[in-house]
């Protein structure tokens, strides 16, 4: 069987990824309100792919009215076989200034064994390999598999607990694929297994009633920009790692992580040290971050002799796995009105929340999705944390406690700039991704009832 479904997929990758491309070139942007016709644009065109793979029922949902529609795919499951659920997103990150990328960002471009454009690897490119997988099996998948492609996981998936809610028990599934993280490395599979989470706030600084000059009044005044910086400054100690109290840590990883790899991914400049203490495995994934994210200040072209009266930034956390976000937020704004210098005044918005997740990679679903990987890859697959925050997997697992979640890759690995300018797909770890898949899929089919 492993054979016969390696010839399929490699027989359906050119048809695969054309599809890709062309979802690609949909400028699906769910942060733009003004972008709404291209997201169902996108939605439409996924919906149809599923359909003209096979699926029994397929339809566009939006039903809080964001125009940011979700597509579900039915293809219901032969006698006595177990349901999966498998995930993926068409809306994408902004492209930001296009002149910085290397090609027109929504025009796919191929080079040096890469898919180059956004959203080629975050994330059309796990709807292409669920497509993948389905067609390998001639549009009958061995088990039930329940398609849901959303619209919204860009801005945080605001609506999809409602989704869930709404929609249970068509989404009702035994295993569910998330298919939306990365590798360890190209040719190295990987399950995330460790979710960091997010908590962020808006903090606003006031030391003076109105704007005054800095030469008659500087060096008795204070100025909120100065105190901001202060504030700011107190989030991480001397050595880089966060100052804030009251977050935890987590397990140590297995995995070991090299530092010079990971300075070159994360584009470190030559001779500045990376931040605080312990491992990088340990730094990324199971300990909390602290990052401040903007300043709203005067810009320094056409900037006044003035000392400024408010001041305020966006400072968001990750936190470790198995911390709570909301807890760790209250813990955020203390620790901001606790060390505000000078007596300024701080005010606190509440920002953004996600709750890490921990998935316990054990079990006959994961036993068979080892196999799948490993035949698919040629080697075992390696658990890894991940840094950045999907708040869709703690919704699933609240909604599916019973259900085995699988966080997998459809082929994007370290390299693959997701979120960045040049993003990019390694297309042989794509094929590879579409193998696991349909491979997964048998193996789920022979599991007992």
């Amino acid at each position: 069987m492993t054979d016969h479904l390696r010839q399929a997929v490699r027989r359906n990758m050119p048809g695969v990824l054309a599809d890709l491309n062309d979802l690609v070139r949909i400028p699906s942007v769910s942060a733009d309100p003004g972008a709404a016709p291209e997201l169902a644009r996108s939605a439409e065109m996924t919906a149809g792919l599923f359909e003209a793979a096979g699926a029994q029922r397929t339809e566009i949902v939006d039903h809080a009215g964001t125009g940011r529609p979700a597509v579900l795919a039915h293809f219901p499951p032969p006698a006595d076989r177990p349901t999966v659920l498998l995930y993926a997103h068409h809306d994408v990150q902004p492209a930001g200034d296009p002149s910085a990328w290397t090609s027109p960002p929504f025009e796919p471009r191929v080079a040096g064994g890469r898919l180059y454009g956004r959203g080629t690897a975050d994330d059309k490119a796990g709807i292409a390999a669920h497509l993948a997988a389905i067609r390998a099996h001639g549009g009958r998948p061995p088990v039930g598999v329940t398609v849901l492609v959303e619209g919204e996981e860009e801005i945080g998936s605001p609506t999809l607990g409602e989704l869930l809610d709404r929609e249970r028990d068509a989404l009702a599934a035994d295993a569910v694929v998330l298919a939306d993280s990365e590798n360890f490395a190209v040719g190295v599979p990987a399950f995330t297994t460790t979710l960091r989470g997010l908590a962020a706030c808006v903090v606003e600084v006031r030391a003076l009633e109105q704007e005054v000059h800095s030469g008659t009044y500087g060096g008795a005044a204070p100025d909120a920009l100065t105190a901001l910086c202060r504030l700011l400054a107190t989030l991480h100690d001397d050595r880089g790692d966060v100052a804030v109290r009251g977050l935890t840590t987590a397990r140590r990883p297995e995995v070991e992580y090299p530092e010079e790899r990971f300075r070159a991914e994360a584009a470190v400049l030559d001779g500045v040290p990376l931040l605080g203490t312990g491992g990088v495995a340990d730094r990324i994934w199971a300990r909390p971050a602290a990052t401040v994210l903007a300043i709203d200040a005067p810009a320094v072209a056409g900037a006044s002799n003035a000392l400024a009266p408010t001041a305020r930034a966006k400072v968001s956390l990750r936190l470790a796995p198995g911390d709570d976000a909301y807890r760790a937020r209250a813990a955020l704004a203390r620790h901001l009105r606790d060390h505000a210098p000078w007596g300024v005044k701080v005010d606190i918005t509440e920002a953004d929340l996600a709750q890490p997740h921990v998935v316990e990679p054990h079990g006959p679903v994961f036993d068979a999705a080892r196999r799948a990987y490993r035949a698919a890859y040629g080697r075992d697959v390696v658990d890894i944390g991940g840094g950045g925050a999907i708040p869709l997997v703690a919704e699933f697992a609240a909604a599916y406690p019973e259900a085995a979640i699988l966080v997998t890759s459809p082929g994007g690995d370290p390299a693959c700039r997701a979120h960045s300018t040049d993003e990019s797909l390694h297309l042989a770890d794509f094929e590879h991704a579409c193998l696991a898949e349909a491979l997964l899929l048998n193996e789920l089919s022979m599991l007992p009832p």
